[in-house]
């Protein structure tokens, strides 16, 4: 195979589009910040503004606009505007892990040829980062097509400037364009990568010749054309308070200090990496030696400058979380994979007693993390739920036989053939986890149950919640953007306020506060129902039960 063609493009994104979809519909929303960027989405399109995003009744001013849009697009298409559903938010980030598995393998074939491309892209595509980020209606892997796009443009610029062939204008518009969509969806972020590479290279080249190919005379008003409409209409509708907050406090706030219990030290980055970026983590170290071997050679030295500049931005900034660093999984892999396409004799351990140490060592890190991920779904549902799950278990007859033979290869040298039987053992892993293990979790599914506690003894059509001891955005989603977040106290007075169709919802810590207030109100109460579980946010254990007015 000289070259990738259409073919082998349309069967990597199908391949990566299906790799995806499983556990898309039948998840509840995860972590916290994907159920914001779903209601925040749902109360714009029940608002119709599509300029002042917010999260209930708060302004959310931590970034444009941008994939709000999307996922209001995706959701009015799909029909599901007035349903509570999960997988239409979904649909922007299982397009973009889908084009961006694409676009790296597209890289990797231009710098290295097909097999390192393709190779490249399912090394990305099966990272544990790229399989938790891909499937959340978050901001992570649009950001990261983004990036893709730009780099794209970068790199045709770059290469003709090796060939002496000329730069189509093409190449101009697409950098300049994506610079543009990426500050509507991250605002300045998308620079450290769009300009760090160029600035990076044109310091380890000292020239910058090629830059000229990118049109940035007139290319920058491409850029600005995309985002100052709307930046001009959040800065009169919010005052200025928008810029205030998501430069000065989100922004510069994360640089200067940790934010939401997020401040680490410098490396946490590269010693997450070994999870983060599993399976590939182990092929990246051992391709250490080839980097530094090719470092001269424009397509490595492309590589690093992407990488580099935007590693060491995210190290030395106080807030640090394992998706900062995702614009460089692309380029990593692509290098990754190189390296192992380069090895055909098989690869050889280093000379040196501490250079084999050290990747023994590291390779014991990387056979223990597999092995937990193997392990997990059967041990989760025992656990959690008292639940042993023959389903769970082909998940670990599967995966882990793979890891172990991609081990003995590893020792045997054959790194091309280990790497394809760990992908494997990754992807049995993932659409395992994702389709069988975490939605039968019922036990941290704490906020669907008590949505369908609140549908099931709903006394009134426009019935509005009070929540006290769950404040979870999840919970906020499910039950609308009319959910009331309370202390123990104001709940009382909101049953006394809104009669018969009020129900709130009261954990048991908070419990004798909220009747402590109901006594001093003279109200009287019926408990219609309790929810047990876990706030896996929180690791907490909660018994909340769900309170209406006793008539």
């Amino acid at each position: 195979m000289t070259r990738l063609t259409l073919r082998h493009y349309i069967i990597v994104a199908v391949s990566i589009f299906v790799l995806f979809l499983p556990g898309r519909a039948s998840l509840p929303p995860l972590d916290r910040d994907e159920p914001r960027y779903m209601e925040a989405t749902a109360q714009m399109l029940h608002s119709g503004d599509y300029v002042d995003v917010r999260f209930l009744d708060q302004p959310r001013y931590l970034q444009p606009a941008g994939i709000y849009w999307l996922e209001a697009a995706a959701v009015s298409l799909t029909g599901m505007r007035d349903s509570h559903a999960t997988w239409p938010y979904r649909i922007p980030s299982l397009l973009a892990v889908t084009a961006a598995g694409v676009l790296t393998a597209w890289i990797g074939a231009a710098l290295f040829g097909p097999i390192s491309g393709l190779l490249a892209a399912a090394l990305l595509a099966v990272s544990v980062l790229m399989t938790a980020e891909g499937r959340m209606a978050t901001i992570d892997t649009t950001l990261l097509l983004v990036v893709l796009l730009a780099q794209c443009g970068l790199l045709r610029a770059y290469l003709d400037r090796e060939r002496d062939l000329p730069t189509p204008l093409a190449a101009a518009l697409l950098y300049w364009t994506a610079l543009g969509c990426g500050l509507m969806l991250k605002g300045p972020v998308i620079l450290i990568p769009g300009f760090g590479t160029p600035i990076a290279l044109a310091l380890v080249e000292r020239r910058i010749d090629w830059w000229h190919r990118l049109r940035p005379a007139w290319g920058w008003l491409v850029m600005l054309a995309i985002v100052l409409p709307w930046c001009v209409a959040i800065g009169v509708v919010s005052h200025g308070d928008f810029y205030s907050r998501a430069v000065g406090h989100n922004f510069l706030g994360k640089v200067a200090s940790g934010q939401e219990s997020h401040g680490l030290p410098p490396g946490y980055h590269l010693v997450a990496f070994a999870i983060a970026f599993w399976p590939g983590s182990l092929f990246a170290a051992m391709a250490l030696p080839f980097v530094w071997q090719q470092r001269h050679q424009p397509s490595v030295r492309f590589l690093i400058c992407w990488i580099v500049p935007h590693w060491l931005v995210f190290e030395a900034i106080a807030t640090k979380l394992p998706h900062y660093v995702l614009p460089t999984y692309p380029a990593i892999a692509i290098l990754s994979a190189a390296a192992i396409v380069s090895m055909p004799e098989g690869w050889r351990w280093p000379r040196s007693a501490w250079g084999r140490g050290l990747l023994s060592a590291y390779g014991v890190i990387w056979f223990a993390v597999g092995s937990v991920l193997a392990l997990a779904g059967p041990v989760l549902l025992w656990r959690l739920e008292g639940i042993v799950s023959p389903a769970a278990m082909v998940i670990t007859a599967g995966a882990l036989p793979l890891l172990m033979a991609a081990a003995l290869l590893l020792m045997r040298g054959a790194v091309l053939q280990a790497a394809m039987a760990s992908i494997a053992a990754a992807v049995i892993i993932n659409v395992g986890l994702f389709l069988v293990v975490i939605p039968r979790l019922e036990t941290i599914w704490l906020s669907p149950r008590l949505a369908a506690l609140v549908a099931e003894h709903r006394p009134c059509p426009d019935t509005v919640v009070a929540s006290v001891s769950d404040s979870e955005p999840s919970l906020v989603f499910l039950l609308g953007q009319d959910t009331k977040l309370l202390r123990p106290e104001m709940a009382a007075d909101f049953l006394r306020d809104h009669g018969r169709c009020a129900l709130v919802l009261v954990g048991e810590r908070d419990r004798p506060a909220f009747e402590g207030a109901l006594e001093h109100d003279g109200l009287n109460v019926r408990r219609l129902g309790m929810v047990s579980g876990l706030n896996y946010s929180t690791g907490r254990h909660l018994d909340i039960g769900l309170y209406a007015r006793q008539p």
